[in-house]
């Protein structure tokens, strides 16, 4: 049998999956309604209207059950919650590059990565090269652009 890994996220992605999973639940009644309709129109063989809201109902349907795994399996972290002097789930670290310029990341669940808004997820290989890491400590990490230095200035819980 397999092991129900859990799945850690801030608060703020289980909302957001939550959420998600709400909307998708109110789209079933939609596509069933669709498809009673496109069947009424006859000949489901050449029917694309039914074929769509068929296909449709396929995607919505695993994206629930996605969804409801991950959120089943889900480890709320509250980062305010940590503290230490070592770079964990939830951390937001402050680093320098390679031109001394400073670089801020939070350390987040899948769901919730977005490097656009400094969030990284825990598996992407900057976060795993900075797990464990202290102030003072120097990373390399390969990137598809090549080879990144960093030195870790700052470690918040916030």
């Amino acid at each position: 049998m397999a092991t129900m890994e859990k799945v850690p996220m801030l608060a703020e992605g289980y909302e957001r999956l939550t959420a998600d999973l709400k909307v998708l639940r109110e789209e079933r009644p939609k596509i069933v309604e669709a498809i009673e309709e496109a069947r009424a129109h006859g000949d489901l063989s050449e029917n694309a209207e039914y074929h769509a809201a068929k296909e449709r109902q396929g995607q919505v349907e695993a994206q629930i059950a996605d969804l409801e795994d991950k959120v089943s399996r889900a480890q709320i972290i509250d980062p305010a919650s940590l503290s230490g002097d070592k770079i964990i789930f939830g951390a937001t670290v402050t680093m320098l590059d390679e031109h001394d310029k400073p670089v801020r990341y939070q350390i987040v669940g899948q769901t919730e990565a977005d490097a656009n808004r400094g969030r990284i997820s825990y598996n992407s290989p900057l976060a795993r090269a900075l797990i464990g890491k202290q102030v003072g400590d120097e990373i390399e990490v390969t990137v598809p652009s090549g080879e990144k230095f960093y030195l870790v200035e700052k470690i918040e819980f916030i």
